[in-house]
């Protein structure tokens, strides 16, 4: 019971603060694009770094490529893999609709965010296929630390901010605010999503799960 109450806890916990983070960084300084994504950036690196640090004795994948990949591993059940889907979108989901209300949005508030394009698209498989990656190569002690490093070095190298999370993709489909993504795109994202994430473990299963 512990990991699944994990992954829908730590899910919804992070999209509450990639959300509300977007709205405090436009609230603070509505000028400036670059200072609202540093304040976002930050919050989300702390955030990850937290979640799975705190929950990582009992389930951190708090996304569905994820789950996805250890699915493929065999390192979790196809059923295992189903229920923490689930769970994670659903957090995702109610993180981003307790971050709006936390900031005086409706609840429900979908995103009328455009984010559309084959480079947008490329920039999805490439953050999702390094994030799982790095997630695949690294240490139990270490991967807090380096997922952190990652997302926050790709929400600046990747032109999509690397969303790189397919709950999180539905999640801010709900929030017309700074990390929102308008619902009509979400379904493109989430394919380049699973597709960096099974690109990443055929790289992994072929040549460093072998070495």
């Amino acid at each position: 019971m512990a990991k699944y109450i994990s992954e829908f806890l730590g899910t919804g916990i992070l999209f509450c603060a990639v959300v509300g983070s977007g709205i405090m960084g436009e609230n603070l300084n509505d000028t400036s694009d670059q200072v609202t994504l540093l304040t976002n950036t930050l919050a989300t690196v702390f955030a990850l770094y937290f979640l799975i640090s705190s929950f990582q004795s009992f389930s951190t994948h708090f996304n569905p490529a994820v789950s996805f990949v250890f699915c493929l591993k065999g390192e979790i059940s196809i059923k295992t893999c189903t229920v923490f889907v689930a769970l994670q979108i659903t957090g995702a989901i109610l993180g981003v609709m307790l971050a709006n209300y936390m900031f005086e949005i409706d609840p429900v508030n979908f995103s009328e965010k455009a984010r559309s394009g084959p480079n947008l698209f490329v920039s999805e498989i490439v953050a999702t296929f390094g994030l799982l990656l790095v997630i695949l190569l690294a240490s139990a002690e270490r991967v807090a630390g380096m997922v952190a490093a990652y997302i926050g070095a790709a929400y600046w190298f990747t032109s999509s901010t690397s969303f790189a999370n397919p709950a999180g993709t539905i999640g801010r489909a709900f929030s017309n605010t700074f990390a929102g993504i308008s619902p009509d795109d979400v379904m493109a994202f989430c394919a380049a999503q699973v597709i960096g994430a099974f690109l990443a473990y055929i790289l992994y299963k072929n040549v460093f799960s072998r070495s």
